[in-house]
């Protein structure tokens, strides 16, 4: 228990003597040498760039030519001409 009150003694002791000082505004400065001017770094400059004027859109892709239908017509065309012709052949036969 004496410890404690000697340990509480000390320190407010030395928390009424910091107030004192504290109130009197000692300071301590040691200046070496010429100051240095300030250094002013120029904020990077705000630009935004306008929409491009053209958007180009893929396009559709070939046109349509009118002969290319994979021979589809031929392909009909010659199977109902086969069929055709073996119904309406030589009348000679008869």
């Amino acid at each position: 228990m004496n410890k404690r009150q000697v340990a509480g003694v000390i320190g407010g002791m030395a928390l009424l003597v910091s107030g004192s000082a504290m109130a009197g505004h000692v300071d301590l400065s040691v200046g070496i040498g010429v100051p240095v001017a300030p250094v002013y770094v120029e904020p990077a400059p705000v630009y935004v760039a306008p929409q491009p004027a053209v958007v180009a859109y893929p396009g559709y892709g070939y046109g349509y030519y009118g002969d290319d239908d994979d021979d589809r017509y031929r392909k009909w065309r010659k199977h109902y001409y086969k069929h055709w012709h073996r119904h309406h052949g030589d009348d000679d036969d008869d």
